[in-house]
């Protein structure tokens, strides 16, 4: 049953992280927090860069649940092979994302690479999407059978 949440909670904080992603990209502050991992200043930066670190705080959370859910799917028994697939390759875009934020950054806002990161993004979302119906599908299909 807590595959289901998770699955939900990743979703919902991904969904989050686009939200913010899409707003440092409109107002142009992509480049505000010009180092990367971490912000001048350390973990807790200045007020300047306060939405770009949320941003990152946002997605090392939504990685981590990305990557959460995918081990949870892996331990589920009543698991099938979709689950296991979309979870699986969810944390190798969420690998793929890391990777090309960096890229992002140390590259200037390289337009084909923001294009990339935002496309990768919503393949991304469909992964996770995708992962939380089958999750739900898992304990709506053990329910059925216990009936």
């Amino acid at each position: 049953m807590a595959i289901q949440y998770l699955a939900l909670t990743t979703l919902i904080v991904l969904y989050s992280l686009m939200f913010v992603g899409g707003y440092v990209s409109a107002a142009g502050l992509g480049l505000t927090c010009p180092d990367w991992p971490l912000c001048p200043g350390g973990l807790m930066p200045s007020d300047e860069y306060l939405i770009e670190w949320i941003h990152r705080l946002v997605a090392v959370t939504t990685g981590s649940l990305v990557i959460a859910t995918m081990i949870a799917s892996w331990i589920n028994k009543s698991a099938d092979k979709k689950i296991k697939f979309t979870s699986t390759f969810g944390a190798a875009l969420v690998i793929t994302q890391i990777t090309l934020g960096a890229l992002v950054i140390d590259l200037k806002l390289h337009a084909v690479l923001v294009a990339i990161h935002l496309g990768v993004g919503i393949l991304l979302f469909a992964m996770v999407l995708l992962t939380a119906l089958f999750a739900f599908r898992i304990t709506r299909n053990t329910i059925q059978a216990k009936v």
